[in-house]
C-alpha cells in the first residue's frame, strides 16, 4: 500500500511541524490520497490536527454510522466543525460515540439526518458543552426533549435550526431559551406559533436572525413581541405568514433600526402604510422580498428610494400595482447608482420599457427578472443591455399572434425564455 521511500527529500528537509501545517490546508479527499503515499505521509495526513473541520456532504450516500465513529476516534478533541448534512444513514449510536469523543465540537450540521432522535441531543447536551452552532432541520423525530437537553448542556449555543421539526412545541422553545439566552440566529420554518415567539422575545435579547418561513399560524401578536424584545434584529423572514399586517412593519420600524433583510413574500395584508413606517426608520435595509404583497403601490418604492440608500436586492414579483413611475423613483434613489444589484419584476403587468430606461443609471445592477411582463419588449431589453452590458436579464416573450381560444376558454401557449 505504501511507498518504501519514506526518506524522500521533502521528508528530510522539512520538519514535521511544517509538513503538518501544509497538510492543514488540504480537503478531506486530498488528505485521504496523501495518506496512501507513504507511511510517513499516512501519519501526517491522519493526524487529528488536520481534521478540525470536516464536511461530508459530498459523500452523504456513502456515509454509514461506523464512518462517523471512526472519524470521532481519529480526531478526538481536535474536531471543531462537522457537517453530516444529508447523511441519512447516520443514527443515534454513531452520534453518541461522536459526542463522547469530540467534546470540543463547536459547529455541527445534522440537516436531513432523519434517523436521529432525542437520544442524539441528549448525548450532545451531556458531552458537548462548547457547541455553538447546531442544524437539526428536517430531523423529524426531534421533540421538546431535545431542546430541554440542549438548554441544560449547551449554554453557549448561538445558532439553532429546527426547521420542519413539527413535533417541537412552545414548551420546547420555552425550555430552550431559558438556558440558551445568548441565541443569535434561530430558524423555525414551518414549525412554530405565537406563544413560542413570546418566549423568544422575552429571553433572547441578542437575537440577530429569525426565520419563520411558512409558519402559517403566526400573527401580529407573536412578531410584535419579538420586535419589542429583540432590538438587535437584522434579518427577519416571515414569508408565507399570511396573517400578519402593517402592525408588524410598524413594530419593526419602532424597535429594530438595524434591520437589513426583510422577507415577507405572500404576506398579502401588508400595505404602503406599513412600509412607509418601516422605510423611514430602518435605513440599513439591504434586501427585501415583497413578492405577492399585492396591495403595495409606487408609494412604497418612493419611500424606499428616499430612506434606504443601502438597498441591494428587491423583489416585487406579482406586485401588480407597481408602475413605471415607481421604478423611476427607485432608479433616481440613493441606492440606485452604486448599490442596487438585483430587482425582480415578474408578473408586473403595468411595467413597460420606460422602466428599463429608468434603470439605466443603476450601474451596479447585475440581474433583473421580467417574466410575464407583457409590455416589456426585446427592443427595450437591448437598449438596457447597451448601457449595462454585464447585466443578466431573464424574461419570457409570447408569440406575436397567440393561437385562438378553443371552446371559449383561454388556452396557454408556448413562450420563449431569453437570458441576455
Amino acid at each position: 500500500m505504501f511507498s518504501n521511500n519514506d526518506e524522500a527529500v521533502i521528508n528530510k528537509k522539512l520538519p514535521k511541524e511544517l509538513l503538518l501545517r501544509i497538510f492543514s490546508f488540504l480537503d478531506v479527499v486530498t488528505l485521504c490520497r496523501c495518506a496512501q503515499v507513504s507511511r510517513a505521509w499516512n501519519v501526517l495526513a491522519l493526524d487529528g490536527s488536520n481534521w478540525q473541520r470536516i464536511d461530508l456532504f459530498n459523500f452523504q450516500t456513502d456515509i454509514q454510522g461506523r464512518v462517523v465513529e471512526n472519524i470521532s476516534k481519529r480526531c478526538g478533541g481536535f474536531l471543531r466543525q462537522l457537517s453530516l448534512r444529508g447523511c441519512q444513514e447516520v443514527g443515534d449510536n454513531a452520534l453518541r460515540t461522536f459526542a463522547q469523543n469530540c467534546r470540543n465540537i463547536e459547529v455541527l450540521n445534522l440537516n436531513g439526518c432523519t434517523k436521529i432522535t432525542d437520544a442524539t441531543c441528549t448525548s450532545l447536551g451531556k458531552f458537548c458543552s462548547k457547541l455553538r452552532h447546531l442544524d437539526l432541520a428536517s430531523c423529524i423525530s426531534i421533540t421538546n426533549l431535545s431542546l430541554k437537553a440542549l438548554s441544560e448542556g449547551c449554554p453557549l449555543l448561538e445558532q439553532l435550526n429546527i426547521s420542519w421539526c413539527d413535533q417541537v412545541t412552545k414548551d420546547g422553545i420555552q425550555a430552550l431559551v431559558r438556558g440558551c439566552g445568548g441565541l443569535k440566529a434561530l430558524s423555525l420554518k414551518g414549525c412554530t406559533q405565537d406563544e413560542a415567539l413570546k418566549y423568544i422575545g422575552a429571553h433572547c435579547p441578542e437575537l440577530v436572525t429569525l426565520n419563520l418561513q411558512t409558519c402559517l399560524q403566526i400573527t401580529d401578536d407573536g412578531l410584535i413581541t419579538i420586535c419589542r424584545g429583540c432590538h438587535k434584529l437584522q434579518s427577519l423572514c416571515a414569508s408565507g405568514c399570511s396573517n400578519i399586517t402593517d402592525a408588524v412593519l410598524n413594530a419593526l420600524g419602532q424597535n429594530c433600526p438595524r434591520l437589513r433583510i426583510l422577507e415577507v413574500a405572500r404576506c398579502s395584508q401588508l400595505t404602503d402604510v406599513g412600509f412607509t413606517t418601516l422605510a423611514r426608520n430602518c435605513h440599513e435595509l439591504e434586501k427585501m422580498d415583497l413578492e405577492e404583497c399585492v396591495q403595495i403601490t409606487d408609494s412604497t418604492l418612493i419611500q424606499l428610494s428616499i430612506h434606504c440608500p443601502r438597498l441591494q436586492a428587491l423583489s416585487l414579483s406579482h406586485c401588480e400595482l407597481i408602475t413605471d413611475d415607481g421604478i423611476r423613483h427607485l432608479g433616481n434613489g440613493a441606492c440606485a447608482h452604486d448599490r442596487l444589484e438585483v430587482i425582480e419584476l415578474d408578473n408586473c403587468p403595468l411595467i413597460t420599457d420606460a422602466s428599463l430606461e429608468h434603470l439605466k443609471s443603476c450601474h451596479s445592477l447585475k440581474r433583473i427578472e421580467l417574466y410575464d411582463c407583457q409590455q416589456i419588449t426585446r427592443a427595450g431589453i437591448k437598449r438596457l443591455k447597451t448601457h449595462l452590458p454585464n447585466i443578466k436579464i431573464l424574461a419570457y416573450f409570447a408569440p406575436v399572434t397567440p393561437p385562438p381560444s378553443v371552446g371559449g376558454s383561454r388556452q396557454r401557449f408556448c413562450r420563449c425564455c431569453i437570458i441576455l
